[in-house]
Formats: structure tokens, sequence, C-alpha cells
């Protein structure tokens, strides 16, 4: 009878198992629940890529088969070459660039009372859209310095340590001043001063409502043993008066330098005071006058963020401080599980705190660093929105990555659809790679 049974429940076990799955379900139940995320796979990720892959096949309209036609035309545009160089530029040097600064802002956060809201600070830009961010880096690489944050910051760091000029489009009244240029921006004078002679310096070319400040009004030179003379603006608004005459309502130019040169040397200088008036020192008789040209060089205006040399560094430091938190995060995160007693043995073994860092607390990190920066080469990939949003449309080619290369084929007013296709491919197989790598490196955590 024992025996009957234990015949009988043998007979049954590879039947009921063959039905299970290893947890004891069914494998048509396992399959009902997978269904959904199956057909959300088959149909967001699977269906779109073959049919990439198939369309990349036929021409613009899909209407005809070219074969690999379409990727031999995006490694002989040249648009297309440069969004796959400046693509590698993207790839080479954002992901390092935010691993970087992740990593040294987890290392010092540590160690001030402050770090938890400097990290909050750091990491507020990844709360906004990458739209969002376009917009703003546009509006801080404006060229106006008026407007743009960043050539705000550089012309007031030029202007500290240069003298630049208030007067950059005035010029001497040819009609009645005997003033020539005479090379580099300046102009000097074909006659002599001398003691008792006033020296009138008639200047034009500025509206006397665009002045900087609020000048005084001219006066005339008011004479003396020395050379004495007056830089004004030989205009006002209404018209009237005398030519090369200091007219009563004329404004005074001050500010300007006026030099006294004998034998193409400088003997004396002076420059214009608020009512216009200059005194030179008798000795200066006989020299000519002359305006350099620092008076009238235009304005410094900053750096051309998006010009066609630095708009894709411009972009890639949007980028960095928009990602810069992201590293820092997760960097923190791994620092937080490193252990203490390791450091304090190489601090105890005479090891300084750039040696620690170095060769102590860099190799620990060394996973979560791979994690972070493999994350952002796969991210940098793709990068579409900061490129199309940021660069003005004169530099927009030479800012060109692939992702909005793709856009512009298909959507942008290409409308070839099999090209658009073809740098999907591409850039499906260049982030194969990095994936498999981090495929790779995530098996042999789970294998330790």
């Amino acid at each position: 009878m024992e025996s009957q049974t234990a015949t009988t429940s043998s007979s049954t076990t590879p039947s009921s198992a063959h039905h299970k799955s290893v947890t004891g379900t069914r494998w048509w139940i396992a399959g009902l629940f997978l269904l959904p995320a199956l057909i959300l796979l088959g149909s967001l990720v699977v269906y779109p890529i073959g049919y990439s892959v198939w369309r990349s096949l036929y021409d613009a309209d899909g209407s005809g088969f070219v074969g690999l036609e379409n990727y031999g035309d995006i490694f002989t545009d040249d648009a297309t070459l440069t969004a796959v160089r400046n693509t590698a530029i993207w790839v080479a040097v954002a992901p390092a660039l935010v691993t970087a600064l992740g990593l040294i802002f987890a290392v010092l956060t540590e160690r001030v009372r402050w770090g938890t809201a400097f990290k909050l600070i750091v990491f507020m830009p990844m709360a906004i859209s990458m739209l969002a961010a376009g917009i703003i880096f546009r509006l801080v690489y404006e060229a106006d310095p008026n407007q743009g944050v960043a050539n705000a910051i550089v012309t007031s760091v030029h202007d500290a340590f240069v003298d630049s000029s208030v007067y950059p489009k005035a010029r001497p009244n040819a009609q009645v001043s005997d003033l020539k240029a005479s090379g580099g921006g300046s102009f000097t004078s074909t006659g002599t001063v001398s003691p008792g002679t006033p020296a009138l310096v008639p200047l034009v070319g500025i509206a006397p409502n665009k002045l900087p400040g609020t000048p005084e009004d001219a006066k005339a030179p008011a004479g003396g043993s020395g050379i004495s003379g007056t830089v004004w603006l030989d205009f006002k608004l209404g018209g009237g008066g005398t030519k090369g005459q200091v007219d009563p309502g004329e404004k005074a130019l001050k500010g300007v330098k006026v030099e006294a040169v004998k034998d193409g040397k400088v003997v004396a200088s002076a420059t214009s005071g608020a009512d216009g008036t200059f005194a030179l020192p008798a000795d200066a008789s006989g020299a000519q006058l002359r305006l350099p040209g620092s008076n009238f060089a235009a304005a410094y205006n900053g750096i051309d963020w998006l010009g066609p040399t630095l708009v894709t560094p411009a972009i890639i430091g949007s980028y960095v401080w928009m990602w810069a938190g992201f590293a820092m995060v997760l960097i923190a995160a791994g620092l937080a599980g490193v252990d203490r007693n390791l450091l304090e043995a190489a601090r105890v073994d005479g090891a300084n705190e750039w040696q620690v860092f170095r060769r102590v607390t860099v190799p620990l990190l060394a996973p979560v660093l791979v994690v972070v920066l493999v994350t952002l080469m796969i991210n940098v990939m793709k990068v579409f929105d900061l490129v199309y949003i940021i660069a003005p449309q004169p530099s927009q080619d030479d800012a060109n990555v692939l992702a909005l290369q793709l856009f512009l084929s298909s959507f942008g007013g290409g409308g070839n659809y099999g090209v658009g296709s073809a740098i999907g491919v591409i850039l499906l197989l260049l982030v194969l790679p990095v994936m498999f790598v981090n495929l790779r490196r995530l098996r042999k955590e789970r294998q330790r």
C-alpha cells in the first residue's frame, strides 16, 4: 500500500513541476502578468527600433529601396560630419567634467556644516527641464553686457584693469579743426600750440542726449601763462551757434586725454575736466596736440559666447551646470559607504589629504564613478534641447550634434526620413557598446 502511494506521488510530481515555475507559479499565470510589460516593451522599444532600421533602407518618402545609400550620405554630408565631431567632443568632455565636479563637491561638502544646503543648491538645476535651462542660458550668454550675465561679469573684470573710452563714436569737427587722423585711432593737429592762444578741440559724432552721465555746459579756456583749451561737443539740440566756438548750451566732454607732442615724443599731457577745460605747461609751446586713440576706442562688449568658435563649449557649460548635482548626489552616497578606518589609517601612515584623496578615496569610489560616467555618456549622446535652444541660427550649424541633425533631417525642413532613420540607427549603435560595458559591470557586481 505504501509503495503504491509512493509510486503515485512520484509519478504526479514531474507532471505538476512541468506546469509550474521555480516559485511554484504556473507559467501561463506568470506570462499573463508579464504580458502588459511585454506589450509596452514591444510597442515602445522593439517596434520603433525595427521600423527605424527598415525605414533607413528606403529613400526620403519611403517609396524606393536604396539599401545603405542613406548611411553613405551621412558620412559625406558636411552638416552630419560636423554633428559627429561635436558629438564626440560632448562624449569626451562633458561626462568627465560633470563627474570631476561632482566628486569635488561631494568630498568638500562632507567637511562643512552647511554641506546639505550646498548640495541642495547644486542639485536644484536638476528640477528644471532642459527647455527651461536652455532659455536661461540663452539669456546668460546674451552678447549685450546689459542683458547677458556672462558678458556683464567679463566686461566688469576687463574694465577694472583696462580703461575704456566713453566717447567711442566721437571725432574732430573737420570743418573747423586742424586735427587729422594719425593712425591707431588717434588724431593729431597740423599746427602747434602756444601760450595765450586757446587750444580748442571741437568734437562731433555723438548726440547731446546720448552723452554718458550728466555733462556740464562747456566753458571757454581760462587763459593764463600756460596753454589752456577746451574739449566740447560742438553741437547742441536745435542747432544754432558758431562752429568752432564754445557756445552757450554746448556740452563739455569730460575725461578726454590731450597730449602735447614734439618730434614724436609726448612732452606733456592733461585730461579735460567736468567743464571740458584742460591746461598744459608753458614749456609745451610749439608742440602739436594729439588725442590718443584710447579716447575713441570702441567699448569692450565681452566675449561672443554663441559665436562659431565658442558655441559648443558654452552649451557644454550649461549642461555641466545642470548635471553636476546629479553626479554629486550619487558620489556622495558612495562616499557615505566608504570605510573611514581606511582613510584614518592612511593619515596615520603619514599621507597628506591630497594623497588620501588620490590613492584611497578615488580608488574606493571607482565603481560609483564608473556608473556616473557611463550614465552621462549615454545621456550626452542624446542631447538635443540645449543645443537647439541656446545656439542662435547663424551658429547652429557649428553647434550641431547627431540628435539635432536627426531632427533637422526628418522634421526641421529636410523631410528626409530615410537619412533621419539612419542617424537614429547610428546613435543606437553608438550607445550599445556603452550599455554593454554597463551591463557587464553590473553582472560582475552581482557575482561578488
